[in-house]
């Protein structure tokens, strides 16, 4: 893999790793789309996108060979990583949809929304279409002033057991985490890559406010 990667897009077939890559084209960025443990390992930067259910998610990553080595290079060499819709749930611990395991590098668990008229309005799910996420704190991510909206598609969110790693939220019906972070770990549950100027804002502040990490 060329020294000029920037980012590696974790593409096991996952469903948005081809809308990502031109996004990230449009601003410069030199991005591979790869399913290789070789080549993921030596990355610079990782997203990991996604989306459908969360088991069949994980057993893509198995079968790849790249549960452990995603793990290495999140948890113990700190590589920053970018989880994305589905991406960032299979980080969390286990998901109301499935029976098998997350990567668990969250505290985290993820669960469905759940309208039925009691205590919250009784909405459609999934939560389809463009909606406003608010820093919890201050983030070069998310730009200070400016209002952040996002293309959402899913019917199930993330839920922090650390509020310290909630780092936006979004309201429909209740307010779930819309993206955390936890050090060099962050992920998004809506889809950068559909959300026009807004994302591509926050995946330029992404790759701004990261470290690459040593590729060896």
């Amino acid at each position: 893999m060329s020294n000029q990667v920037d980012v590696v897009i974790v593409d096991c077939g996952l469903g948005n790793a081809g809308s990502i890559h031109n996004m990230l084209k449009r601003i410069g960025v030199a991005a591979i789309r790869s399913m290789d443990p070789v080549e993921v390992r030596n990355a610079p930067r990782i997203i990991l996108p996604g989306v459908g259910a969360f088991d069949a998610g994980m057993a893509r990553l198995q079968k790849a060979g790249l549960v452990e080595t995603l793990t290495e290079l999140a948890t113990r060499r700190r590589v920053p990583v970018f989880g994305i819709c589905l991406g960032m749930q299979l980080m969390a611990r286990r998901s109301e949809e499935g029976q098998v395991p997350g990567l668990g590098w969250i505290e985290a668990d993820v669960r469905r929304f759940k309208f039925d008229g009691i205590g919250a309005p009784a909405l459609k799910v999934p939560h389809m279409g463009w909606n406003s996420v608010t820093a919890r704190y201050p983030t070069p991510l998310l730009l200070e002033g400016n209002e952040a909206r996002f293309y959402f598609v899913h019917s199930y969110h993330v839920c922090c057991s650390r509020a310290e790693d909630v780092l936006a939220t979004t309201t429909y019906g209740v307010t779930f985490t819309s993206m955390l972070r936890l050090g060099n770990i962050v992920g998004a549950q809506f889809h950068p890559e559909k959300s026009h100027q807004f994302g591509l804002a926050l995946l330029e502040n992404w790759l701004r406010s990261t470290i690459p990490g040593p590729a060896t």
